[in-house]
């Protein structure tokens, strides 16, 4: 009994040490969301352009990663590189009440849904694998983004 507790005490410790994992916090006095990686490094942020109506990625140095916008003709969010080349899109799919994920061709890459008995958002590949999961942390009101692959 010794061996296996050690052996499953060894596996978790592993399991953690090769999950990534970050943290996104809304920052009030920027009025934006900031990202942290599981170490609490500062990695980057998002931030609304009104101007634009668009959401902005950036990395930690301010430089842009990529912008999302709602696309009103399909209905769905559209993902761009900071070149402006379309990177792919997600769309609301109300027969299976989850948000599918789309490449720039409109292959499905994934999808995420909402997990109410964990009260999470699992996130899935495009073969139907649960990759990760974004869960609520209220204790210090920001969502955690938890990879369960390596």
């Amino acid at each position: 009994m010794k061996y296996f507790t050690i052996l499953i005490l060894i596996l978790g410790l592993t399991v953690t040490a090769y999950s990534q994992s970050y943290t996104q916090k809304y920052n009030s006095f920027y009025d934006r969301t900031d990202f942290y990686d599981s170490n609490g490094n500062f990695m980057g942020y998002a931030k609304e352009n009104k101007f634009y109506n668009r959401l902005e990625y950036y990395d930690a140095n301010g430089n842009l990663l990529k912008y999302e916008k709602h696309n009103d003709f399909y209905d769905q969010k559209d993902i761009y590189d900071q070149n402006s080349n379309q990177e792919g899109s997600e769309k609301w799919n109300n027969f299976y009440k989850r948000t599918d994920k789309y490449d720039d061709s409109g292959n499905q890459q994934g999808y995420k849904k909402w997990n109410e008995f964990y009260q999470r958002y699992d996130v899935y590949d495009g073969k139907g694998n649960l990759i990760g999961y974004f869960k609520y942390n209220s204790f210090y009101k920001r969502w955690d983004y938890i990879s369960i692959t390596e």
